[in-house]
């Protein structure tokens, strides 16, 4: 209960400052608005906590009007409740605290060496930043450690089996599991550091002789119903509440397949016409990628041809409204094109012309290299000529219906939805419209590369017409119909365009990092800096005597594992000590979560950041207690003590020291540059006062929250006078303005 209440006062502190948005909030504040609005929306973790953020926002009084959209918005003018919001993270960062001291305690290790983590846990600064935000970190972590906890207790039963002390422990194990995993994919990773302790477990079991045969199959039994079936479950029907949470159209529908899409309200798929004509005005959609739509805008590749850009956006807009023309045909060195009188259906082997509607453009390809696959086998796609020209035969393109029983020459309609189509160049009958998941640089607006891709019979060249309409088609024409998913075609979708998205987000960003640095606290982000390039900040940053100790710490437990592996086969009966025994076995655990947490990273292409590190952080800050467990088993309990304060000490005064980054406060000049202890901490110093003297006059910028939303102002706002701000301007004032009343 100390624990938890110190915990209480370092991770809550000041919570409503800053007041405006701050660095991922934009995404999980907006996807909590989006659940109470309804509005189908794609991002690449599971729902439950942005399902939390957006229950918790109902419960503040939140009326989902607020867009989250850039970092340093202002909360108190549009009355969200954010501080409720970032009560939920900051309640879970202080329960973590009490779990992690219980999961020691768990494994044999003393109450010194149990405190020693915990607190150090509780000092780190990183910690401290994450869980005081409408982010997802601290609730993957809490229920990361949950799952740990629970587990630890679970294997400390193991003399009573199948009673109610034994079966509890492994339920909730299995529950958090499916918890942590409906957080963040992240969390999947515990499901192998579950797995492999559970089969060290269960061979425990085997070589137990008075367990039977008949008694083995129910412990099986047992660990496959709690810690495969129940977590699978939860998972599942967390992803169910979130279809039931959003039933509308919204931003996100255009990643999913139309099928899918029929299953929002306010869709357009069922007013698409079903036969496709020439003169139809199309969206073609990018079937293997699941992407988004063939696009075009007024931008100009930067190399190559230098016209108009081809990309794969996303998004149903007019910038992906494409009309389906009639081919342009030369005779006598002469280009024209026969006009379009009535309806004429499009069938297998066409050729046509993709004019872009807005622009005028043709969808055009040549020979020149396309702008990011610079091989042998892309070609530049772009968009040429205007209204007021024809062209040329570059622009021309086969239709071809992607279906190998279907021939060439059969003369087969091509339908809208329900069709899958190539589009064979006619000049070069090798390359197809194609694209895939490399991403335009920025010039490009990170969109998704089009090229002529040869060998054209592959997934990345096949594309869904969708959004078909035509002036020559009578009104009562047949619109496209289709069987709507059930829950599991929508649950398999929907992962598969998760997946995608993430293998996506291969850009660069200023504050990405690798794995190799991240044990050793090489860099940290930025995540919000006061407004008008103002004195205070937010970085995420580390204690580094916290970081530095576990990553040494957890790499002494790799030693420990192989040298007590080693003896075991010499037979040296190293574990026949109580104090070893205890140490490897929960050297066991922390080692496989740390190193399962971390290194599936390295084998990731995608940004990375130092946040994705905190899961194996975790485990590895645990496993201080257990090596100071080891080192000091034989001091006297006053020696340990000594030890244990005088570390935690030294950790204290550096947490203190790096607060104001985690908190937002002020500090002086001589202090932010005396914090850069690595070479690429790259907070600024710039702005911050010349030295302390400099900070008293500007105790007025501390926010005085007259509404932080968690209660209503118990005043007459009409009786509320207003306050000039321009008038401090003179005294030095740098904080944000004082919040006023508007129609007082």
């Amino acid at each position: 209960m100390a624990l938890t209440l110190f915990a209480l006062i370092i991770r809550l502190f000041r919570i409503s400052n800053p007041h405006e948005v701050v660095f991922d909030e934009v995404h999980f504040g907006g996807f909590a608005t989006k659940y109470i609005n309804g509005q189908f929306f794609m991002d690449v973790h599971p729902p439950l906590g942005k399902l939390l953020f957006a229950a918790v926002g109902l419960l503040g009084g939140y009326n989902s009007t607020f867009t989250f959209k850039d970092i340093g918005d202002d909360y108190l003018a549009s009355h969200v409740p954010y501080v409720t919001m970032r009560l939920l993270p900051g309640f879970l960062g202080v329960l973590l605290v009490p779990v992690s001291y219980i999961t020691l305690r768990n494994l044999g290790v003393s109450n010194i060496s149990a405190i020693l983590s915990a607190l150090m846990l509780t000092l780190d600064n990183g910690f401290v930043t994450q869980s005081r935000l409408i982010l997802l970190d601290s609730g993957l972590i809490f229920f990361t450690g949950l799952t740990v906890m629970m587990w630890t207790d679970f294997l400390s039963n193991q003399e009573q089996p199948f009673t109610f002390t034994w079966w509890y422990p492994l339920v909730m194990t299995g529950v958090s599991l499916g918890l942590a995993g409906s957080v963040k994919w992240v969390g999947l990773f515990l499901v192998a550091t579950i797995g492999l302790s559970t089969l060290q477990n269960l061979w425990t079991v085997l070589g137990d002789l008075r367990v039977t045969p008949r008694q083995y199959v129910h412990h099986f039994a047992a660990r496959a119903l709690c810690l495969i079936i129940i977590p699978g479950f939860i998972y599942c029907f967390l992803f169910q509440i979130h279809f039931w949470a959003l039933p509308n159209k919204g931003g996100g529908s255009g990643f999913m397949r139309p099928e899918f899409q029929s299953t929002l309200r306010g869709h357009e798929i069922e007013d698409t016409f079903e036969d496709v004509a020439y003169m139809s005005k199309i969206h073609l959609r990018h079937h293997a990628t699941n992407g988004g739509y063939l696009h075009s805008h007024k931008h100009d590749y930067p190399t190559g041809s230098k016209q108009q850009q081809m990309t794969v956006y996303p998004f149903k807009d007019e910038n992906g409204e494409f009309l389906i023309a009639p081919p342009l045909l030369v005779k006598n060195d002469t280009g024209y094109v026969v006009p379009v009188t009535k309806l004429q259906y499009l069938k297998n082997g066409d050729i046509v012309r993709l004019i872009h509607v807005k622009t005028g453009r043709k969808l055009h390809s040549h020979n020149v290299k396309a702008p990011v696959t610079v091989n042998d086998h892309h070609w530049e796609v772009s968009g040429y000529g205007d209204d007021s020209w024809n062209g040329d035969t570059n622009d021309n393109w086969i239709v071809r219906i992607a279906d190998k029983s279907v021939s060439h020459d059969d003369p087969r309609p091509i339908k809208a939805i329900n069709t899958r189509v190539r589009f064979i160049h006619v000049n070069n009958r090798h390359c197809g419209l194609f694209s895939h998941d490399k991403k335009l640089p920025e010039w490009g607006f990170d969109q998704q590369e089009v090229t002529c891709a040869e060998n054209s019979g592959r997934p990345g060249a096949v594309w869904l017409i969708e959004a078909n309409t035509n002036p020559f088609l009578p009104p009562n024409a047949k619109k496209v119909n289709f069987k709507k998913p059930g829950f599991f075609a929508k649950f398999i979708e929907l992962h598969g365009t998760m997946w995608s998205i993430n293998q996506g987000l291969t850009g660069k960003h200023p504050y990405e990092s690798r794995p190799i640095e991240w044990p050793v606290l090489n860099r940290g982000i930025l995540f919000w800096t006061e407004k008008s390039n103002g004195p205070r900040q937010i970085y995420l940053i580390g204690n580094p005597i916290v970081w530095w100790t576990s990553t040494i710490t957890v790499l002494s437990l790799s030693v420990l594992l192989v040298a007590g592996v080693l003896l075991m086969k010499r037979s040296v009966p190293i574990l026949s000590n109580l104090a070893l025994y205890k140490t490897w076995n929960a050297s066991l655990i922390l080692f496989s979560g740390w190193f399962l947490h971390y290194f599936p990273f390295f084998l990731m292409k995608r940004q990375l950041f130092i946040h994705h590190y905190f899961p194996a952080l975790y485990f590895a800050i645990l496993s201080t207690g257990v090596i100071f467990e080891l080192l000091t088993h034989k001091l006297s309990r006053a020696s340990r003590m000594v030890l244990a304060g005088a570390f935690l000490a030294i950790v204290f005064l550096v947490y203190l020291d790096f607060s104001p980054l985690a908190y937002g406060n002020l500090m002086h000049r001589h202090h932010c540059e005396r914090l850069k202890w690595g070479k690429h901490w790259d907070w600024t110093c710039l702005t911050s006062p010349e030295d302390e003297h400099d900070i008293k006059p500007q105790v007025a910028g501390k926010v005085n929250h007259i509404d932080d939303h968690v209660m209503k102002p118990i005043w007459d706002k009409a009786k509320l006078p207003r306050v000039d701000n321009s008038s401090l301007a003179g005294a030095g004032f740098q904080g944000p303005p004082i919040p006023t009343w508007t129609g007082a």
